[in-house]
C-alpha cells in the first residue's frame, strides 16, 4: 500500500470516529494541518478548510462526540511496522495543561511545571493528559500518537500509563520496550508491566534502594536474610560486583561507559527480577538535564542485550520535542475551552493532525523558511507549510455545510446563567495497595 493510500484511509477511519458534529470537527482538523500562521484557537476558523463560521468552532467541541476507543486502533493499525527484529520503541509521559485563572473549569488539579524560573513554588494549576507514543529513529519531534487521555483527580499518572500500555501493547504485534522517565519510578508500575508482553527501561530515583539475591543459610539460629547486599545509585559505597562492564561509543561516537548488575529485586516485591543499569558519558555537562552519570532499571528478559537496551534511552527525548512541537505548532495548550471534556476532544483533534502530518512526511515537498537549514531532515512544522497543496489532491471527507438562515437567538426575557465556578482540587490520590502480577 502506497503513502497516499494509506494517508486516505487514515482521513476516511479517523473521520468515522466522530460521532456528532462530525464535519465541524474535521473541517477544525485540516485547518489545523493546513493553516501554520494560525497563532489562536479561533483563528482557524478563518482557514479555507473550515467551510463554517467561526462560533461553529466552539460549537463543535461543546456538541461533538468522538468513539475515542475506535480512533486509539486504528491509530496503532496505522503504526509503521518496524524492520524485521526490530524493536518499536514505546515513550510515554504525562504533560500539564495551565489553567491557573479558570475558575469555571472542573476538575483541575495543582501540576507542577518544571520548566519556570527557580521559584519556591514552581506549581500551576490545569489539566494533565498521558501520552503514549512510538519514538523515531532519531530523537525528533516526528513522534506518532497511540494514545491520548487525561489524567483526572481521581487517579494518577501512574495508573493512566499503565491502563494505556494494557490495551496498546497486545494490538502492537511486534516486540516493543517501553521507556519511562523519572517520574514513573514506582514498584506498583513495575510490577504491573512485568506482566505485559513488552520490555521496561526506566530511569531511577538517586534514593532508590535494591538488592541482590539473599545469600544461603548460614546455618545459624534465628530466620536466614531476605536480601541480599544492597545497590543505591547516590551511595558510591554499594556499587561494587557488577555482573558485567561495557566501554564503547554511543551512536555519535562519543565514549560511554555502562555497568550493569543482574538479578536485582526491591523489598517490596522481592519476586520481581529487575536488572540495574549505570550508563556515564564523560562528555556531558553534568547539569540536571544532562547528568554524566544515569541509573535505568530494565524489566523484561534478564539474558538480553541490555547494553543496546540502555543506549537506546536517548530516543526517549523525542517526546519532548513532540510535546513542543503540538503545544508551539499545533496549538494543543492554546483552546480556551470551558470544560475538560471539550478539552479531550480538542486533544484528539491534535492528536489527529499530528499522526497525519507523520504519514504526508513522504508526500509533501518541506516548504523551508531562507534561513532554515536545506541539509538537515524535514521538521513537521515544515511538512505542515506544505499541506494545503496535498489537501486539495485528497480532498476531505467532510460533506459541505447547510446554510439553515438567521438564528431566531434568546427568546425575550431569558436570561443567561452565571458560569457556575470550581474550586481546585488540591488532594492527591494514592496508587493502589501492590498485589503481585
Amino acid at each position: 500500500m502506497d503513502s497516499c493510500t494509506t494517508l486516505k484511509g487514515f482521513r476516511h477511519e479517523a473521520y468515522a470516529c466522530f460521532l456528532r458534529s462530525a464535519d465541524a470537527l474535521w473541517n477544525a482538523v485540516d485547518a489545523l494541518i493546513s493553516t501554520p500562521q494560525a497563532t489562536s484557537f479561533p483563528e482557524l476558523s478563518q482557514s479555507l478548510w473550515f467551510e463554517r463560521k467561526w462560533p461553529s468552532l466552539y460549537k463543535a467541541f461543546v456538541r461533538g462526540r468522538i468513539d475515542e476507543g475506535r480512533l486509539r486502533s486504528i491509530f496503532v493499525r496505522y503504526l509503521k511496522p518496524p524492520k524485521p527484529g526490530n524493536w518499536v520503541w514505546i515513550g510515554i509521559d504525562a504533560s500539564s495543561i495551565a489553567r491557573a485563572e479558570a475558575g469555571t473549569s472542573a476538575d483541575r488539579t495543582a501540576q507542577h511545571v518544571p520548566n519556570l524560573p527557580e521559584c519556591k513554588k514552581p506549581v500551576t494549576f490545569g489539566w494533565q493528559f498521558s501520552t503514549v507514543v512510538a519514538l523515531p529513529s532519531v530523537p525528533s519531534s516526528w513522534t506518532y500518537i497511540l494514545d491520548q487521555r487525561r489524567v483526572d483527580s481521581q487517579t494518577t499518572a501512574i495508573e493512566v500509563a499503565y491502563e494505556q500500555l494494557a490495551s496498546l501493547v497486545p494490538q502492537l504485534g511486534a516486540k516493543a520496550i517501553v521507556l519511562l522517565d523519572r517520574g514513573y519510578d514506582a514498584t506498583w508500575l513495575w510490577c504491573r508491566c512485568s506482566g505485559l508482553q513488552a520490555g521496561v527501561l526506566g530511569r531511577l530515583k538517586s534514593n532508590r534502594c535494591l538488592y541482590r539475591e539473599a545469600p544461603p543459610p548460614t546455618g545459624k539460629r534465628g530466620a536466614p536474610r531476605k536480601d541480599g547486599d544492597k545497590l543505591q545509585p547516590k551511595d558510591t559505597s554499594t556499587h561494587r560486583h557488577p555482573d558485567g562492564v561495557f566501554s564503547g561509543t554511543d551512536a555519535k561516537g562519543r565514549p560511554v561507559q555502562v555497568t550493569f548488575w543482574k538479578h536485582m529485586h526491591v523489598k517490596a516485591a522481592r519476586w520481581l527480577q529487575l536488572t540495574v543499569i549505570r550508563v556515564v558519558r564523560p562528555h556531558a555537562s553534568n547539569k540536571e538535564r544532562d547528568p554524566r552519570s544515569s541509573w535505568f532499571v530494565w524489566i523484561g528478559d534478564q539474558e538480553a542485550d541490555v547494553v543496546q537496551i540502555a543506549l537506546g534511552y536517548v530516543l526517549r527525548f523525542g517526546q519532548e520535542h513532540g510535546y513542543r512541537f503540538d503545544k508551539q505548532a499545533l496549538l494543543w495548550e492554546q483552546a480556551r475551552l470551558r470544560t475538560p471534556e471539550q478539552f479531550e476532544r480538542w486533544s484528539q483533534v491534535v492528536a489527529i493532525a499530528h499522526n497525519q502530518l507523520v504519514l504526508a512526511r513522504g508526500l509533501v515537498q518541506p516548504q523551508l523558511r531562507p534561513w532554515e537549514n536545506r541539509e538537515r531532515q524535514p521538521t513537521p512544522q515544515q511538512i505542515r507549510r506544505g499541506m494545503d497543496k496535498l489537501l486539495r489532491t485528497l480532498g476531505t471527507p467532510a460533506c459541505a455545510p447547510q446554510p439553515r438562515g438567521k438564528s431566531k437567538g434568546r427568546q425575550k426575557g431569558e436570561r443567561v446563567k452565571k458560569a457556575e465556578r470550581f474550586a481546585v482540587i488540591r488532594k492527591r490520590p494514592k496508587l493502589p495497595h501492590l498485589v503481585p502480577s
